[in-house]
């Protein structure tokens, strides 16, 4: 008897509107209590670094820990940096596997037992130093996951149109972090006993985070992720809560665009190795693109940021107890580019908005360098300079964590992030280092001042450098995201009848090459 096979049906798509009925709404209540919920993590990354920088003397009193220079800005540094690396690396992939809401949960937690135990370092000695790393290490994983699972949060439930200016505001929020870090240090810290303000003063972080851990719990699952994972019941739950509540502070309902209908496969778990064959194999020049954006904003801040002390106290001759205040202005000026251009992210596009704020910052960088070089400013102008410069950077910067975070796929978006960011910290690391060397251990007052002054321009010079090159990448091979639907930007890897060619220089979502922008 002979039988006859059949055919495996092929697999059925999941249909849904969810991506464009989000893509649809107007700002609401909503949406505020979810940036004031998620955003919150880059205020506590600028307050625990700015907060660790600034009390980083105290650990070496006798009456405190009693340790070495070096040993505390291992410790409270170059730990917290490692950590940041591994939990984005770790949290990023549990993101894309446990979604997004269950690993904004989670990281926070960890943060709060990270910086928590870093308060109760009670004693002196070996054993304690290494209680005292692990305890930074763990926070650090902590805020290294929240990059990558709120990241996607926030572009995933944010309406198209008004991405861009969110997601480079919110990470331009790390700035207000720094400034409430130096005001907490001139206000409160500086006027406590140093066998114990250094522990009040990480306690504040721990604080904000515990307060807000009770807000994020009321925030729903990215309706996106959802779908991807064959939830389809609860993605649309999630999205008819949104509009409902939309409807009822006041705001209405477009219709919703039926030619926006995504057809996906449920995704499995993705990994790591679906991540490298998806930037390399599918996505080559947006991953130039991405690590290109990254590494040059944090090679630069990363070198004036944690120098920045060093360069007033040791050129500029401004006493210690002082350089709080300077800080202050840096960080406002930081602050105040994300909140101010970042609505032109949107409106004049991805593409001129980033190479224009990169390209400004670069060559005033240059400029900036030749009047120090020529013994033109003082700390109140070389601080104005900075302000300026940084007023762009900042904003440039907060958009490239926007690019790496929506130019590649639902499935593998947080992943993405946190090798971006990873890959970037790692290449950061760098700048402190060389520009310290710059620096130098003589004061202004050394014969050598002037040898190391020279050498100092040449490195603002390379700095200046390293910006523009970005500005010429992002020229190249920038994505015009602007007002398009994440799906548009990047079309899911489960996506029935997606493309399989490579995006290329200047490409939109599938894969056809657009010109640049002039």
């Amino acid at each position: 008897m002979t039988t006859t096979k059949t055919a495996a049906a092929p697999p059925r798509g999941i249909k849904s509107l969810v991506p464009a009925r989000i893509d649809r709404l107007v700002w609401s209540r909503f949406h505020t209590r979810m940036v004031v919920a998620l955003g919150v993590a880059w205020i506590l990354d600028g307050l625990e670094v700015s907060i660790a920088s600034n009390v980083s003397p105290y650990l070496t009193e006798p009456g405190s820990l009693g340790m070495g220079a070096g040993s505390v800005a291992f410790s409270v540094g170059t730990v917290y940096l490692l950590g940041e690396v591994f939990g984005a690396l770790f949290f990023g992939n549990l993101s894309d596997r446990w979604g997004r809401k269950n690993l904004f949960m989670i990281t926070l937690g960890v943060y709060l037992l990270g910086g928590g135990l870093t308060a109760l370092t009670l004693g002196k000695g070996q054993g304690w130093v290494l209680y005292l790393d692990l305890t930074r290490f763990i926070a650090g994983a902590g805020i290294g996951g929240e990059y990558a699972a709120i990241n996607s949060a926030i572009d995933e439930l944010i309406p198209a149109r008004y991405r861009g200016r969110v997601d480079i505001a919110v990470n331009g929020t790390y700035w207000a972090g720094a400034f409430i870090a130096s005001v907490l240090t001139v206000a409160v810290i500086k006027h406590l006993p140093v066998s114990y303000n250094w522990r009040i003063a990480f306690l504040f972080g721990p604080i904000l985070g515990l307060i807000i851990l009770f807000v994020r719990r009321n925030l729903p699952e990215s309706p996106r992720w959802l779908v991807m994972h064959g939830r389809v019941d609860e993605a649309e739950e999630a999205v008819e809560r949104i509009e409902r509540e939309t409807l009822s502070t006041g705001g209405s309902l477009d219709p919703v665009d039926e030619s926006k209908q995504i057809e996906v496969l449920p995704a499995d778990s993705v990994g790591y190795w679906e991540l490298t064959k998806t930037l390399f194999r599918r996505y080559p020049s947006r991953s130039v693109l991405g690590a290109t954006l990254m590494i040059t904003q944090s090679f630069l801040y990363n070198a004036i940021f944690f120098t920045y002390s060093l360069v007033l106290t040791k050129i500029y001759g401004v006493p210690a107890g002082n350089t709080a205040y300077y800080f202050m202005a840096f960080a406002i000026g930081n602050l105040c580019g994300p909140l101010l251009l970042g609505r032109l992210f949107d409106t004049i596009g991805r593409r001129r908005m980033i190479s224009g704020t990169y390209l400004i910052a670069g060559v005033s960088l240059a400029i900036s360098a030749f009047l120090f070089h020529a013994g033109q400013l003082t700390a109140l102008t070389q601080t104005i300079c900075w302000c300026f410069i940084f007023f762009f950077a900042s904003a440039g910067a907060s958009a490239a964590y926007l690019t790496v975070s929506e130019i590649f796929p639902v499935e593998v978006r947080a992943k993405a992030i946190a090798v971006f960011f990873a890959i970037a910290q790692c290449f950061g690391a760098f700048g402190p280092w060389f520009y310290g060397k710059l620096i130098g251990d003589t004061g202004n007052q050394s014969p050598d001042y002037l040898l190391h002054h020279s050498k100092l321009w040449i490195g603002y010079l390379i700095g200046a450098a390293v910006m523009i090159i970005g500005a010429l990448v992002e020229l190249w091979l920038g994505v015009d995201a602007e007002g398009r639907s994440l799906e548009d930007v990047a079309t899911p890897l489960t996506a029935v009848g997606r493309p399989d060619e490579d995006s290329g220089p200047a490409a939109d979502a599938t894969g056809t090459s657009r010109p640049p922008v002039a």
